[in-house]
This record gives C-alpha cells, sequence and structure tokens, in this order.
C-alpha cells in the first residue's frame, strides 16, 4: 500500500486554514478531533479483550510481553514498558519495550533505522525473545513499517503469539498477525504528524492492555492499586491508605499491619480482612495466585 493512500496521510477538510487560525481556534479544533480517538478505540475493544487474555494466559505460562515499534510508535511501547514495574511492581523483564534505533531513538529521532526488516527481528532476538510463551506487540500507525513486520515475521517462526496495533485499515501488519488491533481515528489535525490523533489512540491502547492485563493477574484490588511496596515517604502513604481503604480500617492499624506484614500490602490485607497471621495471609495468598478476592474465600 503506497504511503499516500493510508488514512493517517490523508489531508484533513476539518483542520484545512488552521495556520491562519487565532490560538483558542487551533486548539479548539485538535480538541475536537482528539474527541475521536476514544469513540475510535471502543470499536475495538473486542480485539484488544482477545489480546488481553492471550496475554494473560501467556504470562501465567511463563511468558513475558514484549512491545515494537519505530518513531513515535516505538517510544510509546517502551513507555508503558517502563511504567508497569513502578505501578504493578512487576519484574522489568515481564514487559519489556524494544524501539528502532535503540535508547538514543528516545530522546533524538533515528526513524531511518525503522526502514530495517532485519533489524527488528534481531533486536527481538538480542532481547532473549526464544520462546513460543512470549507474546510480541508489534505498533506502527501506518500499518507498514519494515523494523515492526520483521520482527513479527522472527516471533511467528517461533510459535508465539503475534498482536499488531495500526491506525490503517487492511494493514500489512494487521494481516501479519494473529490479533490486529486497529483504532481508526482518521487523519491528523496536521497531515503526516502521526504522533497526534493515531499516537493518543496508540497509547490509549497500550494502557488498556497493560492494566487489564495487570488486573487479571490480581495486581488489582477492587480498583486498587494493592501491589504497591513502600520504599519511600509518598509510597509509604500511598500503601497505608490503600489498606485502610481495602480493609476498611483505620490509618493507624493500616500502618501496624504494613509493618507486621513486611510492608506487603495485599499480605496485610489479607490478614486484616481474615484475622490471620502473617504466615497464614501468607499462604492464603500463594494458593490464590496472588489475587486478594480469591484468597479472601479459601
Amino acid at each position: 500500500m503506497k504511503l499516500d493512500s493510508l488514512l493517517t496521510e490523508q489531508v484533513n477538510p476539518d483542520s484545512q486554514g488552521i495556520d491562519a487560525r487565532p490560538t483558542p481556534e487551533i486548539l479548539q479544533v485538535i480538541n475536537r478531533q482528539d474527541e475521536m480517538v476514544a469513540s475510535a478505540v471502543a470499536a475495538e475493544i473486542p480485539q484488544i479483550a482477545k489480546a488481553v487474555d492471550r496475554i494473560v494466559e501467556a504470562m501465567q505460562g511463563g511468558g513475558r510481553l514484549f512491545y515494537i515499534g519505530a518513531g513515535t510508535s516505538g517510544r510509546l511501547g517502551v513507555l508503558d514498558a517502563a511504567e508497569c514495574p513502578p505501578t504493578f511492581q512487576v519484574s522489568p523483564d515481564l514487559v519489556q519495550g524494544i524501539i528502532a534505533g535503540g535508547e538514543a531513538a528516545l530522546a533524538r529521532s533515528t526513524e531511518v533505522s525503522e526502514d530495517d526488516k532485519s533489524a527488528g527481528a534481531r533486536d527481538l532476538g538480542a532481547r532473549g525473545f526464544v520462546s513460543q510463551k512470549d507474546v510480541l506487540v508489534g505498533i506502527a500507525t501506518s500499518g507498514r513499517t519494515p523494523y515492526v513486520l520483521g520482527a513479527i515475521a522472527f516471533a511467528r517462526e517461533k510459535g508465539a503469539l503475534t498482536i499488531g496495533i495500526s491506525c490503517t485499515p487492511d494493514s500489512e501488519l494487521s494481516r501479519a498477525v494473529e490479533i490486529a488491533i486497529t483504532p481508526l481515528a482518521g487523519p491528523e489535525v496536521i497531515a503526516g504528524s502521526t504522533r497526534m490523533k493515531a499516537g493518543t489512540a496508540t497509547k490509549l491502547v497500550l494502557n488498556m492492555i497493560s492494566t487489564a492485563v495487570m488486573i487479571r493477574l490480581g495486581h488489582v484490588y477492587g480498583n486498587l492499586m494493592v501491589n504497591v511496596q513502600p520504599r519511600n515517604s509518598k509510597l509509604r502513604d500511598r500503601a497505608r491508605r490503600i489498606v485502610a481503604e481495602a480493609a476498611a480500617v483505620s490509618d493507624e492499624r493500616a500502618a501496624e499491619l504494613l509493618a507486621a506484614a513486611g510492608d506487603n500490602s495485599k499480605v496485610a490485607i489479607v490478614m486484616a480482612r481474615r484475622d490471620l497471621d502473617r504466615a497464614t495471609a501468607e499462604a492464603c495468598l500463594a494458593r490464590a495466585g496472588g489475587r486478594i478476592s480469591e484468597a479472601l474465600k479459601i
């Protein structure tokens, strides 16, 4: 598919003449276009749900999740992966982001590297992606980035699950993967700048995937981030408030429970809710696969 025929490359009639408008009107045009993104992502929820369920299944079997992309797409994947350890206290190896051009490309544009198809496979292999247990999410708003397509082909050779995120209908990427997620947000406000609506749609999808996966893995109880590790004063305060809310106890009692639980919020909550000692609460959580809601039933 030629670049000039892609949806993301079309000229947006709603933003024509934007350069001659006053600042408030420029911002209103951008804002109105941004409003279209959420509905485009909503239309892809069935596909996103399939991806989440399969990723959870893979992780429960010892697999990992990899994002790969170039330019803005790669940066968004790296960002989402980087936020998983501090948010959900999982290993940095569990969710990994790979960008064409390596770490230098995060701060300085090296988009020329996206044309190297073999580099995608090479970079993926260098990260230890060698198992069919792992999952690869290829990110390319155009759906045609050689770097990403090369990585997808490599992952498929390994028998791994492949997922593609693009913003172009019937893209090469969507045809190459097992699960295609294609939010169609339409032409950009500024033609050729896919960091805007397409980038926003991509970030929303990635947020949904990683958050829903972590919820399914038991790192959330109710709507509380219960896997927080109190390593500094802010996190200690957050952990105390989460335990107090989840266990329906006072702040003072929550602090006592955390101390008794070895600063493990999940253990503290189970101790409080079931009136258990630390060892018994830890055993219940282990049998429940780390899910508080299940541990409370054991």
